[in-house]
């Protein structure tokens, strides 16, 4: 089930209401209870989902209890190892064995060779990239000593299945979420109250600007060799508010609806639309996912401490690797590889981290500056979000190309009003709370009570008025 389906309405208010019931009881009760909500709510899409990610936490609950037990680091690191094979063996298998039997297979077809592999008949399962990256992180954690391992099954498997940001994220960290589960959690009123208004939120993105967008963005894409200039451009700049409505609207409700049960997740989004460059783009864009690769690949490839030769390597692998994980189409490979070059001259010249602070700090308005360099760094990505969206390579140069050479062709050009509105509110918020969490996380002596609950109408009524179809969230895919 999705956040925002009406199985999930009905679901949602049982679990709370059970859950806390289940307070008088102890943490573990509660815990086996998000276990079960949790495996109900993944096994909603298909039930034989669950046998991998229950083997996949076994496997990981078992390793990092040999792990801290080998008599030798030798032995430890061969666990270690197990542990990693086995998890990237499955994720090879079910996300990317088509992937490269297909680019082997032509490969020999270019030489007249007969096709050596075969594809797999085989579903995706939801989610498996984060979960997975959840479940490695714990062992290599384990295996460099900076988290006992957990010895209590129950609350091992309610980490990994956690069912608010189970499926799409944010990647969390054993050595954040795992404690929440081993303490005793009470509902805290203000927290609470703080996750509703992160909720809305999240509605608000995906149902009122990602939804909304779709069509149109659906349209420029599937139409791009007849469509000018000013269309495709419109569609670029909409896909990209429907990614991000998509992606940080799931994280905000997935925030959102882990405090109404107590836990605190990481934030994965702060405003990275208003990046004065690529880099801090980067800081403020997917921040779990970047974080994992930056501790868990690129520092022990030696970083930025070895040499500039070896420390672009290691910034191009991450590069490479974030595109890959988003999906098996040379497509995501090409956008990573894009990014990798247009953050390098930032890192070679060490301008990378030049921009750590908010824009315009204890300012109302950004200097033209700044501005000018938002926009600039807005325009980089909506040209990479062309590639990442586009069907094939060829796809997303015809794109690029059409949207560079139509600009004498208006046909069929229209600016649509409603998502272009709703865009126009969420800057705005953002940019009012962008050294907040989340654009509701309300100044309770800036925002007045009758101003803040006519702002939470006004956010249901754009809701309401969208009317746009529910579609599944896009990063579901990855």
């Amino acid at each position: 089930m999705i956040f925002t389906s009406l199985d999930f309405a009905f679901f949602l208010p049982a679990v709370f209401l059970i859950y806390w019931l289940l307070n008088s009881q102890s943490v573990k009760w509660q815990n086996l209870f998000l276990v079960i909500a949790s495996y109900v709510f993944y096994g909603w899409w298909d039930w034989r989902f669950l046998a991998l990610i229950l083997f996949s936490s076994l496997l990981d609950f078992v390793i990092a209890q040999a792990i801290e037990n080998a008599p030798g680091r030798r032995q430890a690191r061969a666990y270690l190892a197990l542990t990693l094979i086995t998890n990237l063996g499955l994720l090879m298998v079910f996300k990317y064995f088509n992937f490269f039997a297909a680019q082997l297979n032509q490969a020999w077809s270019f030489f007249g060779w007969q096709a050596p592999v075969g594809s797999l008949n085989i579903i995706l399962p939801v989610g498996i990239s984060f979960y997975t990256f959840q479940t490695m992180s714990y062992s290599i954690d384990v295996y460099r000593k900076r988290l006992e391992p957990c010895n209590d099954l129950i609350t091992f498997l309610g980490y990994v299945s956690f069912f608010p940001q189970l499926v799409a994220g944010p990647i969390e960290r054993a050595t954040n979420l795992l404690p929440q589960f081993q303490l005793p959690r009470k509902l805290n009123v203000e927290s609470f109250k703080d996750g509703l208004r992160q909720i809305l939120w999240g509605m608000f993105k995906k149902l009122a600007i990602a939804d909304a967008c779709a069509e149109h963005v659906n349209f420029a894409f599937d139409h791009t060799s007849t469509l000018g200039s000013a269309s495709l451009l419109i569609g670029a700049v909409l896909f990209a508010f429907q990614i991000y409505g998509d992606f940080s609207g799931y994280s905000d409700m997935a925030i959102g609806i882990s405090k109404l049960f107590g836990f605190q997740l990481r934030q994965n989004f702060h405003v990275p639309y208003f990046s004065r460059d690529m880099g801090e783009f980067w800081r403020r864009w997917h921040i779990s996912l970047s974080s994992w690769f930056k501790d868990y690949v690129y520092i022990p490839l030696g970083g930025s401490r070895v040499g500039p030769g070896y420390a672009i390597r290691n910034i191009m692998v991450v590069f490479i690797l974030s595109g890959l994980w988003h999906g098996a189409n040379w497509t995501y490979i090409s956008w990573g590889i894009l990014n990798a070059l247009l953050f390098l001259p930032l890192f070679v010249m060490a301008k990378h981290r030049d921009y750590t602070g908010n824009i315009a700090e204890n300012r109302i308005f950004p200097g033209f500056h700044e501005l000018l360099s938002m926009c600039q760094t807005f325009a980089l990505v909506c040209i990479l979000w062309i590639i990442f969206r586009a069907e094939s390579l060829s796809h997303a140069s015809s794109y690029i190309f059409r949207l560079a050479t139509g600009w004498t062709d208006f046909n069929q050009f229209y600016l649509p009003k409603m998502p272009l509105a709703s865009i126009s509110v969420m800057l705005v918020l953002e940019w009012i709370h962008r050294d907040k969490s989340h654009g509701l996380q309300v100044d309770y002596v800036k925002w007045p009570t009758w101003s803040r609950w006519a702002l939470y109408y006004v956010l249901l009524l754009i809701i309401l008025m969208m009317n746009s179809p529910s579609n599944d969230f896009i990063y579901f895919q990855f």
